[in-house]
């Protein structure tokens, strides 16, 4: 894979995610602007990431009949309108519209990405490479969510419609071809979860996501409402979170290459479970900020320890698991976001208690996802 086609893929993982983490710390924000409760505003959340999930399962087979050039050159340019009609937004509708678009339209980026690195990068190399692509969404999420602390909500969807019409054009320029990866259209996800394994690391992947989702995105609601933090600290302490997180994410694909994927995945949850359970006690802000720490790490060396196991599957299941990837994801981002808004709003020490038990069993499980035992993989 030639220099220039990654950091093309880096850049737009880094549009793509500049306000996915920012979104949940805008909440107060933005039901001050509009007069409306943050649950109701909170809605931003889920009505991206459940368009983004199901719109993902598309975007693997999709590049099996059209260049993911061109797939690319147009999800890219209406993420980018879709960001700018929200920042132009005037009502909370218009803002439900436009984050409905942009999970529409976003989902191609992750699942391109993993499919290109898979199909150009060793095996052995996978994961460092991996680390850096999500780095950099980890990256941009940071600034975002910098940012969401110091200037208008607005700006934080306008910069990466800026941004992402720049790209575009950096992209029609220099991204190359993928005519050669184009064959017939094929939906082959019953194929693939006929597959035992496929079906509990796909499994796995669907409760470990919704149990983040149903802590992260409630996060800026419980500084708020519960320990009674600003709007800049509440970005500070979310911020926290994707800045271990670029760390996590290249200092964790770089261990899956060296001491195995599922020695990542579970440390990963171990670090989860120590931080929920700090968040039991309502804890001054000095240990707030090493709590985030934690709980970013931990997030990041699981998502690419699961991520590195997906790029060593069967060449077959490929484009199907890349797009499951996503897809699954987000769907149970969605719901776990919906799901721990439920809990949350009657009782965030209840929700703390029932995530964190779960992330205990997911740990005690997650030797199930092992590559060794998918395929005969590794």
């Amino acid at each position: 894979m030639k220099k220039v086609t990654f950091w093309i893929l880096c850049l737009e993982g880094a549009v793509l995610s500049f306000n996915v983490a920012a979104a949940a710390a805008l909440i107060p924000s933005i039901a001050a602007d509009f007069a409306l409760s943050q649950f109701v505003v909170g809605k931003i959340i889920w009505l991206y990431m459940i368009p983004y999930g199901l719109a993902a399962f598309f975007y693997g087979p999709l590049v099996r009949v059209f260049d993911a050039r061109k797939v690319e050159l147009s999800c890219i340019f209406l993420f980018s309108l879709a960001n700018f009609l929200a920042g132009m937004s005037q009502d909370i509708a218009t803002l439900f519209v436009a984050r409905f678009i942009m999970g529409l339209f976003g989902a191609s980026v992750i699942p391109l990405g993993l499919i290109i690195i898979a199909r150009r990068l060793e095996e052995a190399n996978r994961g460092r490479y991996i680390g850096l692509f999500f780095g950099s969404t980890f990256v941009a999420s940071l600034l975002g969510l910098f940012l969401s602390g110091i200037i208008n909500w607005r700006l934080i969807f306008i910069i990466p419609a800026a941004s992402g019409f720049i790209l575009w054009v950096f992209m029609y320029i220099f991204l190359p071809s993928f005519k050669e990866e184009v064959g017939n259209f094929r939906l082959g996800y019953l194929e693939a979860l006929r597959n035992k394994r496929v079906v509990k690391i796909f499994s796995y992947i669907f409760l470990i996501s919704l149990i983040y989702h149903a802590v992260q995105q409630w996060l800026g609601v419980y500084f708020s409402t519960q320990l009674n933090l600003s709007q800049f600290y509440i970005s500070m302490l979310i911020t926290l979170t994707s800045l271990s997180g670029i760390f996590g994410e290249i200092w964790g694909g770089r261990l899956a290459d060296s001491m195995g994927r599922l020695k990542v995945v579970n440390l990963g949850i171990a670090f989860m479970v120590l931080s929920i359970f700090s968040l039991l006690i309502k804890l001054p802000l000095s240990l707030l900020v090493l709590v985030m720490i934690i709980w970013g790490l931990g997030w990041t060396f699981n998502h690419v320890g699961l991520s590195t196991m997906l790029t060593d599957l069967p060449a077959e299941f490929l484009n199907e698991a890349a797009s499951l990837n996503s897809g699954v994801r987000f769907i149970s981002g969605g719901i776990g976001v919906s799901l721990g808004g439920l809990i949350m709003q009657k009782s965030f020490t209840l929700g703390f208690l029932v995530f964190g038990l779960g992330l205990l069993i997911l740990l005690y499980l997650s030797r199930l996802v092992s590559n060794k035992n998918i395929g005969g993989v590794l």
